[in-house]
């Protein structure tokens, strides 16, 4: 299904080894009474290098358990940005909304981003089909570590977890619906893709051709039906690249619902975490889930 949603808005931008939490420090997070807690996740990848991957888990208040919302982060174009990344904070306007409504919020930093450090291993150097579907695939063993120990905690739903991805991390949401993934059971991807801002430049992209084919690759093998949100003025996937990707995900065989919000602050891209911009995203997801009958528990 597509969507087609003209908004006029101001805003702007602003392998694994078995997972451990003997680091996580616990603390309280406001009045409300909510929860943050900092956790370190040891993954070994494929040539046996071990990364402490930095996590967050945000729980609401509540006397049962959470259903998760599983945010992925993008990825800045260079390694020096790249390397001040830095997990969302639970009073954040993002993580509010899903705390307000009753959902616990996962973040983990990936493999090459901020405090985890280690090899970058989401590289789509290149541009090939290939090299846009490996980098999503990577992203999605992170996440799985994340996962793997978010939902063994107690106040946290072991199922029906809601994976949310902006940029990179919406790429890596297409890619976890292209394998199995039995405990996951809504996606959306916000503004998801790869190889934008080429030479960090705005509206030049790396073979946006290349990366239509590989959604159409994940398409084949998705299985749960999907929410796409990209604004018209997105500077990395503006209209006509992500309207591709979406044509060659559902001719594929991926289900998924389109929407296009009109402009957004100076770049789109951004919506899911700037200021206000859940005021646009957010009645989008709540319908989603809503068709879905997904709730916080």
């Amino acid at each position: 299904m597509r969507w087609s949603i003209l908004l006029l808005l101001c805003g702007f931008v602003a392998g694994c080894a078995a997972p451990s939490d003997t680091s996580a420090k616990a603390s309280a997070a406001g009045a409300a009474g909510l929860q943050d807690e900092k956790l370190t996740i040891p993954f070994t990848d494929a040539t046996g290098q071990v990364t402490q991957l930095q996590a967050r888990l945000c729980y609401p208040v509540s006397t049962s358990p959470a259903r998760l919302v599983m945010i992925n982060h993008g990825t800045p174009a260079t390694s020096d940005a790249r390397a001040r990344v830095t997990l969302q904070e639970c009073n954040s306007q993002t993580s509010q909304w899903f705390l307000r409504r009753g959902y616990a919020v996962g973040y983990v930093l990936r493999r090459g981003h901020g405090a985890t450090g280690g090899t970058f291993a989401e590289s789509s150097a290149g541009c090939s089909t290939d090299a846009y579907v490996a980098a999503g695939l990577q992203s999605t063993k992170d996440i799985s570590a994340a996962l793997d120990l978010f939902t063994q905690k107690p106040g946290i739903r072991p199922d029906g977890v809601v994976m949310v991805g902006q940029s990179t991390g919406g790429w890596a949401t297409d890619a976890f619906n292209s394998i199995p993934h039995p405990n996951i059971i809504a996606m959306v991807s916000m503004a998801g893709g790869r190889g934008g801002h080429m030479n960090n430049v705005p509206n030049q992209n790396c073979k946006p051709e290349n990366l239509a084919e590989a959604a159409g690759v994940y398409g084949r093998t998705a299985t749960t039906p999907m929410l796409w949100v990209y604004t018209a003025n997105d500077t990395y996937f503006g209209p006509p690249i992500a309207e591709d990707m979406y044509a060659h995900f559902t001719v594929a065989g991926g289900k998924a619902e389109f929407v296009q919000p009109g402009p957004w602050g100076a770049d789109g891209h951004n919506m899911f975490f700037g200021q206000n911009g859940s005021a646009v995203w957010g009645p989008l997801i709540e319908h989603y889930l809503t068709e879905r009958g997904v709730g916080p528990s």
